[in-house]
């Protein structure tokens, strides 16, 4: 569940905020050659709501799998100790996926409103 999550807010980043980020430094030429190479990328920017809202939900459910109470690793040590190593790594990813969204949904809503309040 955890890589799924990684991949969708990962997703975010190349169908939205990597195309304005490129564009607002300048390198609208880099933009237009990303998406004739992968011109399902101008359908996913069309979709933007949709596809925020999916990684949100996929972030949201799998917080919650992994914070939810009562949940217990096995008494066997040797699974116990994987148990624990397991569930470090997907706390990470978690986290690792939180942030990659994040920094999608800035680029993506809130860094061309930010820039033109900051210019006007």
């Amino acid at each position: 569940m955890s890589w799924f999550t990684l991949l969708t807010t990962t997703g975010t980043l190349v169908c939205c905020a990597l195309p304005i980020m490129l564009v607002t430094l300048g390198l609208g030429a880099a933009v237009a050659s990303l998406t004739s190479a992968v011109p399902f990328l101008i359908v996913l920017s069309q979709h933007k709501i949709w596809v925020f809202g999916f990684s949100a939900f996929m972030l949201a459910l799998s917080g919650w799998i992994l914070y939810r109470p009562g949940r217990k690793c096995p008494a066997d040590p040797e699974t116990g100790r994987l148990c624990h190593r397991v569930q470090r790594w997907n706390r990470r990813i978690y986290w690792m996926s939180v942030v990659i969204w994040g920094i999608g949904f800035f680029a993506a809503y809130m860094a061309l409103p930010l820039q033109l309040w900051l210019e006007g």
